[in-house]
């Protein structure tokens, strides 16, 4: 193991010049996007637009702020400074945060509008606020909780605030101020009105209850974790190690058994709704209808490769299936259901096609028509403007890496031919009001940072929120005449797919010289890098990541990303390859960027680096132990390494269970071609994360060493998987430029040069 790190800063230090960007302005202070309002929502009544924000010192600090449609104002509701207590959160707090990649955000990160537009719900500490505009000095209201809570929401009619304390469903009654719990066995395994791990990790679901629209009932999740394995984990902190008893459900393993039950705000006993005979399932969706006597929910078999969305009768409990979905490899879950207001008819999204697709049906199942419809995939449904006929949907049909808008009929007459609503090529993220009247508008490309505006169905403008414009006085100005935009292009795959890379050359770029390489991805399934945007569609780390491979670009580096096959947006011929065997076309297609690179004439073969986290970790150690003789070397952060560490959810969808698939699982994990590893490993982790956890990374430290293979390693004491602290964020890319300098691009060149 090589000792390096004693002299990293002040290798750094030095590297770049003033007008150039450096780790710190990427990953401390205020930022490089501008002011950029987060959590964008449009209150019920439509009156105005709500939003998170950063402060000019500290973009991870968020106060909520409004914007007045009527009188085209801004102004700011509530300063977190101001009220917030510095407690404590609470150890289910904060593994939320950890779920919804939001860990390294403070102040006020969530919130909630109430149903008639004149309140905003929020936590903050240990504490929970009510917000009523144009109240004055008695605008703030804090709530009596008795403690910290977690998933606070306002009901549909507005006279209870409905929270989770204690692993129990409570309600205050606004009227009164009284607190009441609806449940009182949470506790030890049991957890009511909470969404279990996976649940929250992998399958888009942060609720564990729901209000019936007229404030009758609750819906509620009840969760017993008492049958999944206890794994004993050491969090390694600076200062003390703590054993950590977690509960979690890997691959093969037990998963929580689940009920979903009825309850009145009121109290007495909860009502269980018969989930069927086989207790080993998920519990995907829970939706009510308009009316608040009829429940649907969504369940999901054990395999994930089949769906069914049941009808429930809430004064009786009975039920139906009403439609049901089926796969030869595994099902996408997705928010995308609808009920339609003339209570008969539903949208439902299916890959039936091979393509993500929008279809209309009856209540009693039957499909009337598809609403949508070809060889072109929609990323979700956005809004259905029924007085209109119009559903508006969000696809990458135009140019993969971009994200735009588009409008259908919802009669099917414009199934195959949809009208683009977004006008700037590049990536928008929109919210629509309630009846589809507007529109808010999250727009970026590689040179544009985000600017939100609102607009009207048909794409034209209604006013700026935030045009953030890229002038002096923005945080990015300094670092305008060394931006570098990035090209994109495409490759074929081996089975003869399409492949979108995106490339930034480096600063000064001269065709006559070979560069280095420094080649970042992710890999895995459900998620894209390549992508016309300002900096990236996922969290604020991955678009700070994308600022970082413009410094790697200004460095001197050809910086490189490929979408390869098994990820998201492009249909189930692209996804499935993967089936039953992670590791495989992946690295098939990686390599095929990879010679792409090598035989161009500005690239140096014998220095191309690969770098990735997480997904993108475990790319890197299948990578090097795959093709040491095509990479010079690599980083891996958080790296899975063995597919039976990871949880049910994610693992069983593509690999099924250790049992059933054996051989998948040893082939799609490194330690099957470590003998071929010669190249050189950074292998890096936070000595606490609980979603990739560290024992993948020790399991892999001893096979090398029991093979006599050198590799470097970073840790880190108290980090997560996201190593979310500022200061963990600079230490680690310092780490990997450095080591990137002294060991790609440092390696002798081609005896040409």
């Amino acid at each position: 193991m090589r000792v390096f790190w004693l002299v990293v800063i002040l290798l750094c230090a030095n590297r770049v010049s003033a007008d150039s960007l450096t780790i710190e302005s990427i990953f401390a202070g205020g930022g490089l996007d501008g002011p950029v309002p987060q959590a964008l929502k449009i209150s019920p009544d439509g009156a105005r637009v709500s939003f998170l924000r950063g402060r000019k010192d500290d973009q991870s600090r968020l106060d909520l702020w409004e914007y007045n449609i009527r009188d085209k104002t801004t102004r700011r509701l509530v300063d977190a400074d101001a009220i917030d207590s510095g407690a404590e959160l609470s150890d289910a707090e904060k593994a939320r945060r950890e779920r919804a990649r939001r860990a390294g955000l403070s102040g006020i990160i969530d919130y909630q509008w109430s149903p008639d537009g004149k309140s905003l719900l929020f936590p903050l500490s240990d504490k929970l606020y009510l917000y009523t505009l144009g109240a004055g000095d008695k605008s703030l209201r804090e709530l009596p909780t008795g403690g910290a809570v977690i998933d606070p929401r306002v009901s549909p009619k507005g006279g209870f605030v409905s929270f989770v304390r204690g692993q129990n469903l409570w309600v205050i009654d606004l009227a009164t101020d009284k607190a009441s719990a609806l449940t009182t066995d949470g506790g030890d395994t049991i957890h009511n009105g909470e969404a279990e791990f996976v649940a929250q990790e992998e399958m888009a679901r942060d609720r564990g209850y729901w209000w019936a629209p007229d404030d009758s009932a609750i819906a509620f999740e009840r969760y017993d974790e008492s049958a999944v394995d206890i794994v004993k984990r050491s969090e390694v902190y600076a200062d003390r190690t703590e054993v950590i008893e977690q509960r979690y459900p890997a691959a093969g393993k037990a998963n929580v058994t689940v009920k979903l039950g009825l309850i009145a705000p009121a109290g007495g006993e909860a009502r269980w709704i018969d989930l069927g005979i086989d207790p080993d399932i998920y519990l995907a969706r829970v939706d009510w209808l308009a009316d608040g006597r009829r429940l649907s929910y969504q369940v999901e078999t054990r395999n994930q490769q089949r769906l069914e969305l049941r009808m429930v009768e809430t004064d009786s409990l009975e039920q139906r299936t009403v439609l049901s979905e089926s796969s030869a490899t595994w099902i996408n879950l997705n928010d995308d259901l609808r009920f339609l207001a003339d209570g008969k008819t539903l949208l439902w999204a299916s890959e039936r096609s091979g393509y993500k697709h929008l279809y209309l049906y009856g209540l009693d199942g039957t499909l009337r028509h598809a609403v949508s419809a070809g060889d072109w995939n929609i990323d979700k449904l956005l809004a259905v403007d029924e007085a209109a006929a119009t559903v508006y949907v969000q696809s990458n049909r135009d140019f993969v890496p971009d994200t735009q808008v588009y409008a259908l009929k919802l009669d099917g007459s414009e199934a195959d031919a949809p009208r683009r609503i977004s006008e700037r090529d590049g990536t928008h993220t929109t919210t629509f009001a309630d009846d589809a009247s507007f529109y808010v508008d999250t727009f970026s490309n590689p040179k544009t940072p985000p600017q939100v505006s609102v607009r009207k169905p048909d794409g034209s403008l209604l006013a700026w929120i935030e045009q953030n414009t890229l002038d002096d006085t923005h945080p990015y100005a300094a670092y305008r005449a060394t931006s570098i935009e990035p090209e994109f292009g495409t490759l074929k795959a081996d089975d003869g797919q399409t492949l979108y890379y995106r490339l930034y050359k480096p600063a000064g770029f001269d065709p006559a010289k070979r560069y280095p390489v420094f080649n970042f991805y992710y890999g895995g399934p459900g998620v894209q890098k390549v992508v016309r945007a300002w900096g990236d569609s996922g969290s604020a780390h991955a678009s700070q990541q994308v600022k970082f491979l413009e410094y790697m670009a200004q460095q001197g580096y050809v910086v490189f990303t490929l979408d390869n096959r098994g990820m998201a947006r492009r249909g189930r011929s692209f996804s499935d390859v993967i089936y039953r065997q992670l590791g495989n076309a992946e690295v098939l297609d990686q390599l095929a960027g990879i010679r792409w690179l090598a035989a161009q004439p500005w690239v140096d073969a014998r220095r191309i680096g690969v770098f990735g986290w997480s997904y993108g970790g475990y790319m890197t150690t299948m990578l090097l132990s795959k093709a040491s003789d095509a990479i010079a070397g690599g980083i891996a952060v958080a790296p899975v390494t063995d597919w039976a560490l990871y949880d049910t959810h994610y693992t069983e969808r593509y690999l099924s269970t250790p049992a059933d698939n054996p051989a998948g699982y040893i082939r799609s994990a490194p330690f099957a071609w470590l003998d071929g590893l010669s190249s050189r490993l950074f292998l890096v982790h936070g000595m606490a994360d609980d979603n990739v956890l560290f024992e993948n990374s020790t399991k892999l430290m001893a096979e090398l060493q029991l093979r006599g293979i050198p590799f470097d390693l970073m840790t880190y004491p108290g980090g997560k998987h996201g190593l979310a602290t500022t200061s963990m964020r600079l230490h680690v890319y310092h780490a990997i430029a450095d080591w990137f300098d002294r060991n790609i691009k440092a390696r002798a060149t081609h005896s040409d040069h």
